[in-house]
């Protein structure tokens, strides 16, 4: 989890996130035959093979001529809503495909699924059963333990976009529980990495008992967990996926490490209704229904501390990868819908992993908003951020303006993938009521080179994690010369960037670490990546990181080296503290967390991601103390969390001297004094020189000038909050500097003064 914002908190305080990989599959087929009392069932069974050299099998069943076990009563049913759905005593079953020439509905009980056997298929008949293009079934009976897929028949024929095999059991897109293996990590029968999966089908026995017990990398886990989280002063956490994906996607053994690779960050979506079933403690028992109630508990009980939860959504690819991939679900439904394809039938890929979500064709941004509005409704999210955001302004595949709009548009020669200046698919979730104050995130850029930082199409209630603050912060922390004048941009919440189009500073979401990258220790420790562990010759993972390593590479460095790593990342919390805007931090980074130097851990189940709370309760949390108390600072005040781009008449910039900053090129210096309601006054100051300086301070008749936070200083007297044993010792060490407005800083330093009255004046 990262730390993250919640905006009812337009006081901007700091929120938290949890924890992509491309590969290519190939498959060969193997069609072998069980019987069974229930009829013969084949097994196609496929060989997968990932790049790291691992191979898998995933197999599928369905059954053939199976016997009528007169189990439940069928009915036409109605075409929406869409997924299965109680109505009237019994489960209405509905899913679009267009292009299918027929749909079967598949039951599964729990028990067949283990042994890769379907229970009982219903042919649905396309003059009952179909609506437009909706199929559709009501079936009454006893559901208990019992799961669905669907088989559809068609065309084969990739080059038009049509994947439609008959041997293959879907999972419906709108399932909204997959159950397949109920461990994480755990394989399928015989080793297999893709088991067949199926949805489970709703009954009215949702029940959630409470338990004190310890679970570890679990929903339940998390909510042990909250209260570090309030102690650290977080409002919000965002989940990394959360939704249904295949942890052994790419399972293959690391013998640089000595384990497997599992998909430990969960960028590979296979089902977004699904919450991921194997990161509860009930796994796949009562058929994900305890699951469910297992993620709403995490969501409860964040919401009794005061904090709201956020989703990391992959609404910009799928795991069913380019045309060498599997068909678990939204291919083998209706392919040329969910995908962009080009004219051939290849797959666009705009997102670096095989495929492209058709996110603006009208039946897959209807199924985006129906999915948000269900972890809205049904889960009670507060927000999403959604990954590589900038695919959903992509135009959609067949894209015209009578397809999009309803009218053709003079000159429209929009082709797939162009960027749309008012997306149907952003337009649709900017305005929806049911979305109404709801948190919407970006990830505004993609891996087709689309960047749209300060540029995404926001409607007034979009923000964006601005990358550029990012990358501007860390040059200007570590030295780098020529960016003053953008830093001071990035303390004002980049007006530069949001407020021309009518942007506010929450649009901005400040951060200086996530997951993908170094965290906040490594970013002071490693001027290189180091990423040999992930079993790829370190040739994965960016390798322009904007870090500095202090003057060593590595962890064992002198005294003074880890000195100054330290004030460096006292510096970048700081910077991250007082700036306006949503500030963000990554999980771990409170106690300093490293991963090596890796900076790319989507494939370690391990030490490397987990989050190491003994090195919090280690006297190296002096790092913590400071997170904290800087949290606690930037809520009381009220200047801190401006609704509005800070104006000359509360802000004030400085350079060495008062009134006087310096912008040019060279400079390393930036001062500034703020106007609070709460604390008075406020003077910020950073020096990211490699030389110290003394600065004079604004006089103020009557007041005098007290530091509050110096980072060049141990601690605790890095932070003089009220708790420090020889604080009045400490402020009188500075006041024949304070008597002449004058304050020594440090090389690579940054400080926080407030304004007291003047007892001698």
């Amino acid at each position: 989890m990262d730390l993250i914002r919640c905006t009812s908190c337009f006081q901007h305080s700091p929120t938290l996130i949890a924890p992509t990989f491309r590969h290519q599959t190939t498959r060969k087929p193997n069609l072998t035959t069980i019987s069974n009392n229930h009829g013969t069932v084949s097994t196609t069974r496929m060989v997968v093979k990932a790049r790291g050299g691992g191979a898998a099998e995933a197999e599928t069943a369905l059954v053939d001529k199976p016997k009528v076990l007169k189990r439940f009563q069928v009915s036409e049913g109605h075409p929406a809503p869409f997924g299965a759905t109680i109505q009237d005593c019994g489960v209405n079953f509905a899913i679009y495909s267009a292009n299918a020439t027929s749909a079967t509905l598949c039951l599964i009980a729990l028990s067949d699924l283990q042994q890769n056997r379907a229970t009982e298929q219903i042919p649905l008949d396309p003059l009952a059963n179909k609506t437009g293009d909706v199929w559709h079934v009501f079936l009454k009976g006893n559901f208990k333990d019992m799961l669905y897929g669907y088989i559809f028949d068609g065309e084969f024929s990739p080059e038009i976009g049509h994947y439609y095999d008959s041997s293959r059991i879907l999972l419906d897109p709108y399932a909204k529980a997959v159950i397949s293996r109920g461990e994480f990590g755990a394989l399928g029968p015989e080793d297999n990495c893709w088991p067949q999966m199926a949805g489970m089908v709703p009954t009215s026995e949702y029940q959630h008992e409470s338990s004190g017990t310890k679970f570890p990398g679990t929903y339940r886990g998390v909510v042990e967990k909250l209260d570090h989280l309030k102690e650290l002063g977080v409002n919000c956490i965002e989940l990394m996926p959360c939704q249904e994906f295949n942890e052994s996607e790419y399972y293959s053994y690391n013998s640089v490490l000595g384990d497997y690779k599992l998909n430990f960050w969960g960028y590979s979506t296979i089902n977004y209704f699904s919450p991921m079933i194997r990161y509860s403690s009930s796994g796949i028992r009562s058929c994900g229904r305890d699951a469910i109630n297992e993620f709403k508990y995490l969501v409860k009980e964040a919401h009794k501390r005061g904090i709201e939860v956020i989703m990391d959504v992959v609404f910009n690819h799928t795991a069913e990868g380019n045309e060498k991939g599997l068909s678990l679900s939204f291919r083998g439904v209706d392919n040329c819908v969910y995908y962009m394809l080009a004219p051939k039938g290849e797959y666009y890929n705009y997102s670096g992993c095989g495929n492209t979500f058709n996110c603006n064709h009208p039946v897959v941004r209807q199924f985006i908003l129906d999915c948000l509005r269900y972890w809205v409704t049904e889960m009670h999210v507060d927000g999403f951020r959604f990954d590589l955001a900038s695919i959903m302004t992509r135009s959609s595949s067949l894209w015209d303006s009578v397809n999009v709009y309803g009218d053709p548009l003079e000159g429209d020669l929009i082709t797939t993938g162009t960027p749309l200046s008012n997306p149907p698919l952003i337009d649709m979730m900017s305005d929806d009521p049911v979305l109404h104050g709801v948190k919407l995130i970006a990830e505004a850029w993609d891996a087709g080179g689309l960047y749209q930082v300060g540029r995404f199409p926001h409607w007034g209630v979009w923000s964006e994690w601005n990358g550029k603050y990012r990358d501007i912060v860390r040059q200007f922390i570590k030295g780098t010369d020529g960016l003053s004048g953008a830093f001071a941009e990035c303390l004002c919440g980049s007006p530069n960037l949001y407020q021309e189009g009518g942007g506010k500073p929450w649009n901005s979401v400040n951060f200086i670490c996530a997951h993908d990258g170094f965290t906040l220790a490594d970013l002071v420790t490693y001027n290189n990546k180091h990423n040999l562990a992930n079993g790829e010759d370190n040739n994965d993972g960016e390798s322009h990181n904007y870090s500095w390593n202090c003057g060593h590479e590595g962890e064992f460095a002198s005294i003074s080296v880890k000195k100054l790593r330290k004030r460096q990342m006292r510096n970048f919390f700081l910077c991250l503290m007082v700036s306006q805007g949503v500030p963000m931090i990554h999980m771990g980074d409170e106690y300093g967390h490293t991963k090596g130097g890796n900076n790319n851990t989507y494939c370690h189940d391990n030490y490397i991601n987990y989050f190491r709370w003994d090195k919090k309760e280690e006297s190296s949390s002096d790092l913590f103390r400071f997170f904290h108390l800087m949290t606690k600072f930037r809520r009381e005040c009220q200047s801190l969390g401006l609704n509005d781009f800070p104006t000359a008449e509360r802000l004030q910039w400085h350079g060495h001297t008062p009134g006087k900053p310096d912008w040019s090129d060279t400079s390393r210096f930036v001062a500034f004094t703020l106007i609070d309601s709460v604390k008075g006054e406020i003077y910020v100051a950073f020096n990211t020189s490699h030389l110290p300086v003394t600065i004079t301070l604004p006089e103020r008749p009557g007041y005098r000038w007290e530091p509050l936070v110096d980072t060049s200083k141990p601690a605790p007297f890095d932070f003089l909050s009220n708790e420090v044993p020889e604080r009045e010792l400490a402020i009188k060490q500075y006041a024949h500097f304070l008597d002449a407005n004058l304050y020594p800083m440090l090389s690579y330093s940054s400080i926080v003064l407030l304004l007291s009255p003047d007892e001698n004046a």
